[in-house]
């Protein structure tokens, strides 16, 4: 019998995620792997921010999916793991995956990856966050990870060296969005992807972030998102950017239906 499914999350992007450390140096505030591993005892609020390679994801060998491979999902691609990365990339490569990186890149990071993968160009596809212009945003959410303008050179790097390239603007982080995906567009051969700051009070407040600005500063996000009239307003305006797309958050908001994916109940 033929089920339908909603998709959502990473299994819009990919069939499967592949990780290889425990932990992110990006530290940032919403992140939810960051909750679940605190929630489940992997992590605290206080050790998250400590990237412990896991040596058996690196050793193993990768069997090829039928479909397309995200990496990574739980954590990120930083100058610390770049050669688990390389490694664990190329071993999806060689047995014939096509892999989605996804990171908040670093521009030495990124440089690598062209140069190392520079034959597999048709088979993988750059997805870099990229949710504010404003490096204060940025520095505040996402204490770690790089400032804009670095984000914005690596997007360059991988398109002008021939790679697919997209971006994934979730969360965004301000009410800059429209102006954000101007900016980047021109460099996106693929797409960009758009929603909201999921379960933010939940996630700062499991990951430790107590202090009265970030709760001041969630509070007025999330009130900002919230309001149908704003998103209504993004969407409007991006509407005929074609490789816009949206995430359920956005979609349960402006009245478009959630991707489905079909398959057996067997």
């Amino acid at each position: 019998m033929v089920v339908s499914k909603q998709v959502f999350g990473t299994k819009e992007w990919a069939v499967a995620n592949v990780n290889f450390v425990d932990g992110c140096s990006h530290n940032c505030k919403y992140c939810y792997s960051q909750e679940m591993a605190i929630r489940f005892g992997r992590k605290s609020p206080q050790t998250w921010h400590k990237e412990v390679i896991r040596t058996k994801a690196v050793e193993k060998n990768y069997k090829c999916f039928d479909g397309q491979v995200m990496v990574p999902s739980s954590h990120d691609i930083t100058p610390i793991v770049l050669e688990e990365a390389i490694l664990v990339i190329s071993k999806l490569l060689t047995v014939g995956n096509n892999v989605l990186i996804v990171t908040k890149p670093h521009l030495v990071c990124v440089h690598r990856l062209c140069q190392e993968f520079k034959d597999y160009k048709q088979n993988i596809l750059f997805r870099f966050t990229i949710g504010s212009m404003d490096d204060e945003a940025l520095k505040f959410w996402e204490p770690g990870a790089p400032e804009f303008s670095e984000r914005f050179d690596c997007l360059k790097l991988a398109f002008n060296n021939g790679f697919n390239t997209s971006v994934s603007c979730e969360p965004f982080l301000d009410n800059k969005i429209v102006d954000l995906v101007h900016k980047l567009y021109p460099y996106v051969s693929d797409s960009l992807w758009i929603g909201k700051a999921n379960m933010l009070m939940k996630r700062i407040s499991t990951n430790g972030y107590h202090d009265p600005e970030t709760i001041s500063q969630a509070r007025e996000l999330v009130e900002w998102q919230a309001d149908p009239h704003n998103i209504n307003s993004i969407y409007t305006a991006l509407i005929k950017f074609q490789k816009v797309k949206w995430k359920e958050s956005i979609k349960k908001v402006v009245g478009l239906q959630v991707s489905c994916e079909i398959g057996s109940d067997n």
